[in-house]
């Protein structure tokens, strides 16, 4: 899969160049268009609260083509290429598209210091290939080099890599706090990573328009 951007940082819309038969997966609702010939496998949603549900397979014809995606609010597109040996932890919900080679982990072992026996808000992506991701606003790549750290609202985190020390806690005892959407919690991160952060809060975007 090759991917091409257009209409970013505001309205960005990623467009996946499929090969013969590949096969890639995305969310169906946030598909645009698709050349012609291409075979959409709608899977069902639901599965248990917090597990992700199957994404739709998008098959390319013998001859290749394309498929448009793009996120449900007003922001950028990214793609993350992951080489097989290190993988990302991203946000659930901010994934658009990925190769049929990467694997989503809601369960990955390392996040059970973080969320204990419960799903938590992130997934972990393995695998090779690449991973488009949609940011609600503006996307902010933050290196950290060793002995840097940075706090951020669970709210504005895309994704991160797997190796960066990470901390999740309250950001105060007089509020409540969720670790399945990462209300009332911070992340704090020590380099050396990468993080990635958006510029907008999803739900705060939603009340304004909905306002």
């Amino acid at each position: 899969m090759q991917v091409r951007t257009r209409h970013t940082p505001a309205y960005g819309v990623a467009r996946l160049l499929l090969a013969p038969s590949e096969a890639i997966q995305a969310d169906y609702d946030l598909m645009l268009s698709a050349s012609y010939g291409v075979q959409i496998d709608v899977r069902p949603k639901g599965g248990a609260r917090g597990k992700r549900a199957h994404p739709t397979l998008f098959t390319a014809p013998p001859e290749g083509g394309w498929v448009d995606v793009a996120p449900a609010l007003p922001g950028e597109v990214y793609t993350l290429e992951l080489e097989g040996i290190t993988g990302w932890c991203v946000t659930r919900g901010v994934s658009l598209a990925a190769s049929s080679t990467i694997r989503y982990d809601s369960a990955w072992q390392a996040f059970r210091p973080m969320f204990g026996a419960e799903t938590g808000f992130l997934d972990h992506v393995s695998g090779q290939g690449s991973v488009v991701l949609a940011s609600c606003g503006a996307l902010d790549v933050v290196n950290l080099e060793p002995g840097a750290a940075i706090t951020v609202t669970p709210a504005c985190l895309v994704a991160y890599t797997e190796g960066t020390q990470t901390r999740l806690r309250a950001a105060s005892q007089s509020v409540p706090q969720s670790m399945r959407t990462g209300e009332g919690l911070l992340l704090d991160f020590a380099g050396p990573g990468q993080v990635l952060t958006q510029t907008r809060k999803p739900q705060s975007m939603i009340a304004a328009l909905s306002s």
